[in-house]
């Protein structure tokens, strides 16, 4: 599939119970931003350039996840094929890719990245074309150290390319699945419209890239060249590199006093079913408060592990893989799934959950290559009190860890979730004390890591210190609802379309804010995507009221906010709500704002916001878009703002406060410079 279509795509309901909503208005592209041009690549023997999310690490010291890798993208490093990007539209591969840029390769080309430091393992996180008729293909990739070949990965692209309207299909040839939901590209309903409209197909191409991890039989020392090339007799017409981790993977950890699957007869090989044995490992383990040891090798599972009160652990997520195909069910379960797959569960909260669930070093490998909400195929799932996951590597799932409560404490550590159809972790429905931290998260088809307060409250939660990169659709972080919730240290970069680095949303059904919803210390980059319902651009950070007003004590402090693509804040009611709704009591202090495509704070609701002691550098807008409640009334705008002092950047001056209107619904977008040490 070389052609990429831009279009527009509405964000329909993520989850079962949701109602469609009609999309309003026709979407725009937007501009390109500025970087490196086409076909520009480093010199031969130019030094390892290492970021974090495309960024200098300086940028963001001590955000993020902690990681044991070093990351390089593709555009920095040596290559003869052909940087693609900058772009920030949606459906285009340059726009999924790390920093918006990756290089292209043709057959017979390459791209050589120089090791930063000792390595024996490397992941690459790539994208080929799909099969004409969908379903993906299969391609190899070959890998040199100093000019010799020691391995051919076979990528493949049987779990990327998805098309058409929400929940998405694989055939890019499909009709549109929902004819009669508003769609901006005809502006129209297109089973209301006469004559009806064309199409065109594959119809909103998306979800483009995968990864692979590759151990490399030895270590290899720092300046030590690793070559990526799309050999002449590969399959694929192009081959496009995003970029390259590299790491030094420790050896197999050892568990001499547990009770070692092998001994059950679980298969290392990967050939026969494994589940039954880790199974009868589990009960013996419980029996003699012993762990379950899973030594390295592949284990086939395709269901649900149902795991309480035991301890799995692994050799390690590089050496121990649990893999699973996706199993149709013969009837639908009592849920609504449809398929089964490979997972560790905790019991029903309905059922009394699950405790003292401990699960570490091994990886977790599915096979869903759709997007069907009912279908109960996530890595972790069910009701896990007093638990931890630590180590973990999950990828090729629906959502990496699906939690749904009542509940309380688990701890989410040192994990890495990848390549997920839907979000990556997912706190739904009275999950309390809890914690995600230090965790990766690249790929994802929704919300990268969500609290979902539906039915019943999330309380006293955190997520810190964890990074998400390229979600595809909707946030990399996204709080709904709940009580004294903390989002801090996170460092969170490039979402594609309809979302923001971070949501603070009354939506989907969630019970209100309550308490203290603290933001504090994250770093946000490349983020707020065009909303594709409203023809406007988000903000990095996106405050919603859509189902209620959204008026507990919020405070966002220490944040940056790095090249936006539109707005560093936004504070936005549904239109159809703006006057039964508001957003208040939000308090901004020792923020950073480098670089806004339009403007610093856009305001479209009414309510207040404080600001003290936030900075802010090439805007390319109006510092404040207050358009209040659009009734622009003689006594100024139904929005708020109170100036706390030492605002310096000459964004937020005398005349625009309180609440002058300074309103253009939609201003044009000045790409911003890359960001840089403040």
């Amino acid at each position: 599939m070389e052609r990429i279509i831009r279009a527009a795509l509405p964000h329909t309901p993520r989850r079962r119970r949701r109602t469609v909503a009609a999309v309003l208005t026709v979407a725009t592209a937007l501009a390109a931003l500025p970087g490196a041009p086409a076909g520009a690549a480093a010199r031969p023997g130019t030094r390892p350039v290492v970021t974090r999310a495309a960024l200098d690490p300086q940028l963001v010291a001590g955000r993020g996840a902690r990681v044991p890798f070093l990351e390089q993208e593709a555009e920095n490093a040596s290559t003869d094929g052909e940087v693609i990007g900058p772009d920030r539209n949606a459906y285009t591969l340059p726009s999924e890719a790390s920093g918006r840029r990756a290089v292209r390769l043709d057959p017979g080309q390459h791209v050589e990245f120089t090791l930063p430091a000792a390595a024996n393992a490397i992941t690459v996180r790539y994208s080929i074309p799909d099969a004409p008729t969908g379903g993906g293909i299969t391609a190899p990739l070959d890998v040199a150290v100093n000019g010799k070949r020691i391995r051919t990965m076979t990528l493949t692209s049987q779990y990327a390319w998805l098309y058409n309207q929400y929940p998405f299909s694989n055939d890019p040839d499909a009709d549109l699945l929902h004819p009669d939901w508003w769609i901006t590209e005809c502006s129209c309903v297109p089973a209301a419209t006469t004559p009806y409209p064309s199409i065109e197909k594959p119809f909103r191409p998306s979800h483009f890239y995968d990864e692979q991890r590759l151990l490399l039989g030895r270590t290899y020392r720092a300046g030590d060249r690793i070559r990526l090339t799309a050999p002449a007799r590969t399959t694929a017409a192009w081959t496009v590199v995003d970029l390259l981790d590299s790491e030094l993977v420790g050896p197999p950890r050892v568990r001499l006093l547990a009770a070692n699957v092998l001994a059950f007869g679980a298969d290392p090989t990967g050939a026969r079913d494994s589940a039954p044995a880790i199974e009868r490992a589990i009960a013996f383990a419980r029996r003699t408060r012993l762990p379950v040891y899973l030594p390295p090798g592949t284990y086939q599972v395709n269901r649900h592990i149902v795991v309480d009160d035991v301890t799995i652990e692994g050799a390690g997520s590089w050496y121990t893989i649990v893999r699973g195909r996706e199993v149709a069910l013969p009837s639908p379960a009592p849920d609504g799934s449809v398929h089964t797959g490979v997972g560790f569960y905790g019991r029903d909260a309905a059922d009394g959950g699950s405790r003292n669930v401990h699960l570490s070093g091994f990886a977790i490998e599915g096979d869903v290559r759709e997007r069907i909400d009912t279908d109960q195929v996530n890595g972790i799932g069910g009701a896990l009190s007093d638990s931890t996951i630590d180590g973990l590597h999950i990828r090729h799932t629906k959502v990496g860890v699906w939690l749904d409560g009542p509940m309380r404490n688990v701890r989410i550590t040192n994990t890495m979730i990848v390549d997920q159809i839907a979000d990556a972790v997912n706190f739904h429905t009275g999950v309390t004390d809890s914690l995600v931290a230090h965790t990766f998260v690249r790929n994802t088809g929704d919300d990268g890591l969500a609290m979902w307060s539906e039915t019943t409250a999330n309380a006293r939660n955190r997520f810190d210190h964890n990074t998400v990169q390229s979600p595809v659709l909707a946030n990399g972080i996204a709080i709904y609802g709940g009580t004294d919730t903390t989002v801090s240290n996170n460092l969170i970069a490039d979402p594609v379309r309809e979302g923001s680095a971070i949501q603070v949303g009354s939506r989907f059904g969630a019970e209100p804010f309550t308490g203290h919803l603290r933001i504090t210390g994250n770093t946000t980059a490349r983020a707020g995507t065009w909303e594709l319902n409203w023809k406007i651009g988000l903000g990095a950070i996106w405050f919603y009221a859509l189902d209620r007003s959204i008026d507990a004590r919020i405070d966002v402090v220490g944040d940056a906010y790095l090249d936006n693509t539109y707005n560093a804040i936004m504070l936005v009611s549904e239109w159809a709500v703006k006057d039964l709704y508001s957003i208040g009591d939000v308090h901004f202090r020792d923020v950073r704002v480098d670089g806004t495509g339009t403007s610093v704070v856009s305001a479209r609701t009414a309510g207040s916001a404080s600001f003290e002691n936030v900075d802010a550098r090439h805007v390319g807008a109006v510092g404040v878009n207050n358009c209040g409640s659009f009734h622009f009334t003689p006594a100024g705008s139904e929005f708020a703002l109170a100036d706390l002092g030492g605002n310096d950047g000459g964004w937020l001056a005398d005349w625009q406060l309180p609440n002058t209107i300074t309103c253009d619904d939609r201003p044009p977008v000045v790409p911003p410079p890359p960001p840089s040490r403040w």
